[in-house]
């Protein structure tokens, strides 16, 4: 790319919302960006399968194993969202297309790894609020599925 100009491919990813029994949403705030809060996802390696990623980026994220975890559905499109320019690099080029997953977990405490510094237990709406304007719209999608589709579940 002598020409300078960034990538302008988009990142294969896979996501999480892990919610508990009062249907509360397990909330990360980024180690590199205080006050910037998300849910666990990561990039899709070479050959695997999009559940395969979500659980990998789960445990290594949140510490949470697949045994501490029931999967209540899968988002059934999948969500992009475009990055600002200044945070493209080579490695996400400019944005995630991403596959999101539902969970439900009775785990209380998360063992977080070195990418998040604290976490929350949140309603959906308190965590929209939290982060940054680029994912908020893909936030308010995965929000609106799990009011409609998954919360459901929890009402047993």
């Amino acid at each position: 790319m002598g020409s300078g100009k960034k990538s302008q491919f988009f990142r294969a990813n896979a996501g999480a919302v892990i919610c508990n029994d009062q249907g509360l949403i397990l909330s990360l705030e980024r180690s590199d960006v205080p006050g910037a809060w998300q849910l666990p996802q990561g990039g899709m390696n070479k050959g695997e399968a999009p559940l395969e990623t979500v659980m990998r980026e789960i445990e290594e994220e949140t510490g949470l194993a697949a045994a501490a975890l029931t999967c209540l559905g899968e988002h059934p499109e999948l969500l992009v969202y475009e990055l600002p320019e200044d945070k493209r690099t080579p490695k996400t080029g400019r944005g995630q297309v991403q596959y999101w997953f539902y969970f439900l977990t009775d785990a209380l405490e998360p063992c977080l790894g070195k990418e998040f510094r604290a976490y929350e237990w949140l309603s959906f709406a308190a965590l929209v609020e939290r982060v940054v304007a680029f994912r908020q719209p893909l936030y308010h999608k995965l929000a609106g599925y799990f009011d409609s589709a998954i919360s459901h579940t929890l009402n047993r």
